[in-house]
This record gives structure tokens, sequence and C-alpha cells, in this order.
């Protein structure tokens, strides 16, 4: 939708899970905008900076707004997660355990939706564009501003790299980069015991972080969440890989959001907001049903928040930092409802819409080997970068 009026003031939030590349997104916003002559304020903690903002209360403005400019992100670029902190707050369906004092009008609810609140808690701060820079369901809540007629430009960033409308979200390239730096470091060990090393990834139901980093690591075989998994072939295979290793072990991902064939996600813990329980453990288990069935050592190794941690990479900042140009671009023009993003390598943007028009997963078809559980490219000419 085009803004009639002049854009003088943009909020930035950031929601869901960190990712290296937050922060050199917001400053660069920030510096662009502060040079359009455009105010920048920083929402705290995702969505519950503005569910738990109270216009009748200063100290709640204090803790859930910051005025941003040149000297407050200065050097934020230099390091990973997000200045702005981070939740997985819905405020569409906000749980009763969760629900502010002065917003708790029908306490027998176990969920309510917010969104009037949040609408007038926009206008009063004066924001006449809001950024929310989160995964798919982050984005899906900006998509809901959107329907109301807020003027809302979304940014993707998640390192699984699953928001369906661009081929690549901030946090992606560097969740791999570790990825693959660790499993290298990692062979010194599994090869000196003459192991079967199990590394688990993160990744819900996208499984490109598996695929992505065993492809570029060497590793033998790679269990993604797209593709059940018989343990006892995958025995068999891994057994062949070890056999043929003159250093006698061998190395698998697994995404954490895998599951054996007839058999179920391993999860624990409540739901969040967004219905999603807590994930991992597939990777002990397997290394556990692999122990029984080769009688080899296991090396059962979860990478989880080591992925996401630290300072991003250049493909990262080169994204975070694009991304946050076209944002602003697209503000001066009065534009919004849209979505920033990666199309077959070029720089573009989309409706915000698309966000939840469908769900983005591995091609196996074109990329993965389902029958032998390893990476298998059938075409580069004509892909993307990554693949994607």
């Amino acid at each position: 939708m085009a803004k009639k009026s002049k854009i003088k003031t943009i909020a930035i939030l950031t929601g869901g899970g960190d990712v290296p590349g937050l922060n050199p997104c917001i400053k660069a916003i920030v510096y662009r905008a502060i040079d359009e002559e455009m105010r920048v304020l920083g929402i705290k903690r995702g969505w519950a900076g503005l569910v738990e903002y109270n216009i009748r209360s200063k100290r709640t403005h204090d803790v859930n707004v910051v005025s941003m400019d040149k000297g407050t992100v200065r050097t934020i670029d230099r390091s990973g997660g997000t200045i702005l902190h981070t939740s997985r707050t819905k405020p569409s369906a906000v749980k009763k355990s969760e629900m502010p004092a002065f917003l708790n009008a029908h306490p027998t609810k176990e969920k309510t939706d917010v969104t009037p609140h949040i609408l007038k808690n926009l206008e009063h701060l004066g924001i006449d564009l809001l950024v929310p820079i989160g995964g798919d369901d982050t984005l899906s809540y900006g998509e809901r501003l959107a329907e109301e007629g807020f003027p809302v430009i979304a940014i993707p960033k998640t390192m699984d790299n699953d928001v369906f409308g661009t081929d690549y979200c901030i946090g992606f390239s560097t969740a791999v980069t570790r990825s693959v730096n660790f499993i290298h470091a990692l062979r010194t060990s599994t090869g000196s015991h003459e192991r079967i090393a199990v590394v688990e990834l993160f990744g819900r139901n996208c499984g490109e972080t598996s695929l992505i980093s065993a492809y570029l690591a060497g590793a033998d075989r790679a269990i993604i969440s797209e593709v059940p998994f018989d343990p006892e072939k995958l025995a068999k295979l891994i057994m062949e890989d070890k056999n043929a290793n003159p250093s006698n072990y061998a190395v698998l991902t697994i995404s954490e959001g895998a599951k054996m064939t007839g058999g179920k996600i391993v999860e624990s813990g409540e739901k969040d907001a967004y219905g999603h329980r807590k994930l991992g453990g597939i990777g002990i288990v397997t290394g556990d049903i692999l122990k029984k069935l080769t009688g080899q050592g296991i090396i059962f190794q979860q990478l989880s928040y080591l992925m996401r941690s630290g300072a991003p990479d250049s493909l990262d900042l080169m994204v975070a930092i694009n991304f946050a140009n076209m944002t602003v671009n697209l503000a001066k023009k009065g534009v919004s409802g849209r979505m920033v993003a990666l199309s077959g390598g070029t720089y573009t943007d989309v409706p915000i819409s698309t966000v939840t028009a469908g769900q983005k997963r591995v091609d196996v078809r074109e990329l993965y080997d389902a029958d032998q559980y390893m990476p298998k490219t059938r075409t580069i000419v004509g892909k993307p970068m990554f693949l994607y």
C-alpha cells in the first residue's frame, strides 16, 4: 500500500530467535533513516514491547521503547544478537499467564487478541511505519497489522532460512558457516577414537541447515526434516562410510525436526504463542540406536545456540545491510505492506501476505538423495548461490 503523507517516524522490532546480522540491520536502518530526516524508535522484546506498553505509564515507555540515533547504534554491528532483545509473543493470542495486569479485561479467557491495544499504542507513539525483523511467526503478525491498515515493511531473518517468499533470510549463512567449522573441528576427536559423530543442527520443519552444512563440510550422511529415516538403513549406510574411511570414522548431520519412519518429532515443554514446543534430542536418540545397531562408539554433538551466536559472517552482513537500505528506500516512496527479499539471487520485495501463503522446504527431488540420506545436487546451472 502507498502512504499519502511522508513517513517521519520508523519503529523497529526484532522477534523470535536471535541470529547474527540483526544488529547490523538495525544500525543500517537507523543511519539511513536519520540521513533521510526520519526519526527512529526501537521496540524492546519484539511484539511483547507493544503488548506491555501502557499509555498511562511512563515506566512502561522507558522499559519498552528506546529512541535510536547514530550514537546509539554506532558499534552494534560488531556483535551478534539484537540490542532490542526479542520474544515469541503473539499479540493476536496472548496467553492469560502473560497478559499484563492493566490489560486483563477478560481474566477467564485462555488467550486474548490485543490488536486494538497494539494499534492504539502505535498511534500514541506517532509511528508512521513499523519494521518487524523476524521469521514467519513474527512476520505473520506483521501481516495482520498490514491487514488492519497499518504501514508495515517486513525483513526476513531466520537461521533455518524457511520464510516463504524469499530465497534467503538473515542469519542463514553464519549458521551454516558455524556448523561447517564445528563439524570439521569434531573430526579430530571422532577420528582419534574411530567413532561415528552425530551432529544435531537447528531446523524445525526445514532441513536446509543440515543439508547445506553436510554438503559443504563433506559429512557422510545428512538427515533432514522433510524425509523420515529408517535407523536400520542409516546404520548400514554409516557403517559403509566408516569402513571406507582410512581413518575409520564417519560423520552425519541431523535436523532437530527430523523423525524416524513411523515416528514422531522429538519435542518437549509447553507450546509457545505460535504453537511450537521446544525441539531437540533426535540426535542423541539416533546416536543411541546407532550404537546398539552397529556396536560402535558414538560422539553426539548438539550445536544448537552455537549456530546462532556471535558476530555475522560477510554474507549476512551484506544481506542485512542491503535489506535495511531497501526498507528505507520503500519508506521514502511511501510504500508499505511489503517484505524485502532475495529471489533467484536478485534483491526484490514481495507482498507481506506472501509470508503466510505457503511453506518453504528443501527441494528434495533436486537437492537430496532420499534413498541414500545424503546431499545430491542434480543441477547447479541456473540455481541461486545457496541452491535455493
